[in-house]
């Protein structure tokens, strides 16, 4: 070996040592950066004619476990779905309330026909009456305020849907940008590990909306598609087309118009039926909970409406009341229809004859709707009729409720009983998930940046460099000294 070839070797070690060291010092600054895939440098032997003749850096290898990172996309698609399904659960029964809590549907219902037991005892006293009216519009007002809030979060999920497609839309126009820049520096032989990283923070931020599925072309270049076989980003970035609205209705759907489904280049994504689209992450949870959860609560809640004024409408229980016109509950002031049950909860109220605010009188709670005189005060036939009507057993006619006969009071605590076992089951779902997203995490949080094993290859790094640094001082030296024989 000549002492220009042992040069020209221990320089070629010198700059792979360069390299390696400038690769394991990013490794352990970004120990901690999401999205970041751990880089090794690819080295091999340089050899000139039949001659080794020093080494040379390949380039640089991303390591990424492509299998173990779509498990934990997946995990994380269904871990919001099940949270926002969850959430939403809470949140109804958190709305209906439980019998412990004053204003709670099932308190408002027991208030109202404890008031109208003690007014039955006493139908001389007019507080008594009053304070029975007073029960019932709590009541009304109560259903009132559960359908506004069922209808708030139908509004809620479909502005979180606006938003997640937005997302969507976002992210796919930047990975698609990400995908032109990495076949423009692969095919210039530069280092595009940087862009590989860029790109899984983006899909690492649609993933818990879509359940994805990924893969890289021969260039390079990533494609991307939900679990269901959409084409996210093959090539061109595909586009979610969805138009929020501003007021929410129980009676508006998206097969009436009145709300807005989705599209994908302009193409209608089926959402429901046998195979739903872009099923199993969060923004599939967002439109289940507008369309069809959502719909559920609100007709649930339109029966017990529905089953409380049938109560006090039933044919002879009030003589003065004449037939057609309204009973003691009323649709915004109308007699209940049942075939306009949708909303129902929504406009129910006490029938303004019985209210003073409205020009009517507590006394009618006694003597009857269509009294048009104060009859006699120690008449309690009417009242406790009243009672008997809401401790009657009768069958629910609609929302979802078995046929069963049941009290009013048996009515409310079954609606509330469903919701909490639909919470509870779907909070076992939720832990079941986050356990194994979780495993998921940690496991590929294992496959990150080791800094023991980045710091043992640093250690490495400079043995070779001084190595390769003493043999270009050898060499500098046996140079020296043949100039110092020629003199």
């Amino acid at each position: 070996m000549t002492i220009s070839s042992a040069l020209s070797n221990a320089l070629s070690g010198l700059t792979v040592a360069s390299r390696a060291a400038g690769v394991v010092s990013s490794n352990i600054a970004n120990a901690m950066t999401e999205g970041y895939g751990v880089r090794s440098l690819s080295v091999a032997a340089r050899i000139t004619g039949n001659a080794g003749q020093g080494a040379w850096v390949t380039g640089v290898t991303r390591h990424e476990d492509a299998a173990l990172l779509g498990e934990r996309r997946r995990a994380e698609a269904e871990l919001g779905r099940s949270g926002t399904q969850s959430a939403h659960l809470a949140r109804l029964e958190a709305l209906v309330g439980t019998p412990d809590q004053p204003g709670s549907l099932t308190a408002r219902a027991a208030a109202f026909e404890a008031a109208l037991t003690v007014a039955a005892a006493g139908p001389h006293d007019q507080t008594r009456l009053g304070a029975a009216v007073g029960a019932a519009v709590a009541l009304a007002e109560t259903l009132n305020t559960i359908s506004d809030g069922i209808q708030a979060e139908r509004l809620a999920a479909d502005g979180e849907i606006a938003g997640g497609v937005a997302r969507i839309n976002g992210a796919l126009a930047e990975l698609a940008t990400l995908n032109t820049r990495i076949r423009q520096d692969a095919g210039g032989g530069r280092d595009v590990s940087a862009l590989l990283d860029a790109q899984a923070v983006l899909v690492d931020g649609i993933a818990p909306l879509v359940p994805l599925e990924s893969r890289r072309d021969a260039t390079g270049a990533l494609q991307l598609f939900s679990s269901d076989g959409q084409a996210l980003l093959d090539g061109r970035p595909a586009v979610l087309g969805f138009t929020p609205v501003t007021v929410m209705t129980p009676a508006r759907s998206v097969a009436d118009g009145g709300l807005s489904g989705l599209t994908l280049n302009g193409r209608a994504l089926p959402l429901g039926g046998a195979a739903p689209a872009l099923e199993g992450g969060t923004l599939a949870a967002l439109f289940d909970l507008r369309d069809r959860r959502g719909p559920a609560a609100q007709a649930a809640l339109d029966a017990v409406a529905r089953d409380l004024a049938a109560r006090f409408d039933a044919p002879g229980l009030d003589p003065t009341r004449v037939p057609g016109q309204p009973g003691l509950f009323t649709d915004g002031g109308l007699a209940v229809d049942p075939a306009a049950e949708t909303g129902l909860a929504g406009r129910l109220a006490v029938n303004a004859a019985l209210r003073p605010e409205a020009g009517g009188a507590a006394w009618r709670l006694r003597d009857g709707l269509g009294a048009t005189a104060e009859g006699p005060r120690g008449e309690a036939a009417l009242l406790q009729a009243q009672v008997e009507a809401m401790a009657a057993l009768r069958p629910t006619a609609s929302g979802g409720f078995s046929g069963a006969a049941r009290s009013f009071g048996g009515l409310v605590a079954e609606q509330l009983s469903q919701i909490g076992m639909a919470r509870q089951a779907e909070e076992r779902t939720q832990a079941h998930v986050a356990a194994r997203h979780g495993a998921l995490a940690a496991e590929a949080a294992g496959q990150g940046v080791d800094t023991d094993a980045e710091m043992q290859a640093l250690l490495r790094i400079e043995q070779v460099f001084a190595a390769n640094a003493r043999v270009v001082s050898a060499a500098q030296e046996m140079i020296e000294q043949l100039i110092g024989m020629g003199r």
